[in-house]
């Protein structure tokens, strides 16, 4: 089999895991921050208006959507390649892209010792890896 194409498939799978799974965990931090305290709505409307404000918000059922892509992109992706390879660059990636997107999509203080932290993930997946 010729490894070029093999590495970029798996290089695409990898990507659609972390672009998928970021977009959602963004998505779904972005829709309960616009919803608001559930423990207000749960106080004012009861336990299901606290449900109805989740599940009727646009961007947490994009969010969902978007997390139940990455979910079914990481099971095809460990179908189809190595395990050992997979599981830890998706997971590492998805870590060090949340991190990127939190601070330019949501304006969170990402401090110095997560993005230690998430070098530190990277260098042992790529240990890892090669």
């Amino acid at each position: 089999m010729n490894t070029g194409p093999m590495l970029l498939a798996t290089i695409g799978m990898i990507a659609a895991i972390v672009v998928t799974a970021t977009a959602g965990d963004i998505l779904i931090a972005s829709a309960l921050r616009q919803i608001g305290d559930l423990d207000v709505i749960r106080a004012r409307h009861g336990l299901t208006g606290a449900a109805a404000a989740v599940v009727t918000n646009s961007r947490f059922g994009l969010g969902v959507v978007f997390l139940a892509l990455s979910f079914f992109s990481l099971l095809y992706g460990l179908s189809h390649r190595d395990l050992s390879l997979i599981g830890p660059a998706a997971t590492s990636l998805t870590f060090v892209t949340n991190a990127i997107a939190a601070k330019i999509f949501l304006g969170e203080n990402v401090d110095r010792r997560r993005w230690t932290a998430a070098v530190f993930v990277c260098v042992g997946v790529a240990l890892l890896a090669f």
